[in-house]
């Protein structure tokens, strides 16, 4: 069980603030995606094989930002009524849920670099699984200090979860070998060109 540990959980005054609350995972995840460059990445995304009922790329860009806004509003809101409680037992789980959710916002953070930068599907698949777990007891957490904030992180539960078949199956198709499947996916491209 995870309590909560000041020492690696974001300051206080980010799940105080509504606006720095919803813009802090926001503005990471819009930086974290530009840094992995959007067209390397889009480029590296069709070039893998991918499991059935893969999504578009202009899809996720949309659908990260609507849930890393809504669980920046979860925080604020689970913190606020969590930290105003006159239940002590209610206060320390908002706090662990703090803690939790600092561990899954650097989780979340470090899956695309992993995945698409650093071709660690491995490493991601672990990071994604690991996520998975830390969100779902945060929503456990949390929906003991506000009902409401459990349900707020059901879609981001659910979207992690079509993430994880995702990166595990896209892992599996090109044999774990991302590199490979790119280099392939070039060639194959570049005869193409050459004959037309």
């Amino acid at each position: 069980m995870t309590a909560y540990i000041p020492s690696i959980t974001l300051p206080r005054f980010l799940f105080e603030q509504p606006a720095a609350s919803i813009i802090l995972p926001v503005a990471a995840g819009a930086a974290v995606g530009y840094s992995t460059r959007p067209d390397e990445t889009q480029k590296t995304y069709r070039a893998l094989r991918q499991p059935p009922f893969h999504p578009p790329a202009w899809l996720f860009g949309p659908a990260w930002t609507t849930l890393y806004a809504l669980m920046g509003y979860t925080a604020h809101r689970a913190w606020s009524i969590g930290a105003n409680s006159v239940n002590p037992a209610t206060v320390a789980l908002a706090k662990q849920g703090a803690t939790l959710y600092t561990i899954q916002l650097g989780l979340n953070l470090v899956w695309m670099p992993l995945f698409f930068s650093l071709n660690r599907p491995i490493a991601a698949a672990v990071d994604i699984v690991a996520l998975g777990g830390t969100v779902g007891y945060m929503a456990y957490v949390w929906g003991q200090v506000d009902e409401t904030c459990g349900w707020l992180l059901a879609p981001y539960l659910g979207w992690l979860s079509f993430a994880t078949y995702l990166c595990v199956g896209a892992g599996y198709l090109n044999n774990w070998d991302l590199k490979s499947a790119k280099s392939a996916k070039s060639a194959k491209s570049a005869k193409t060109k050459k004959r037309n």
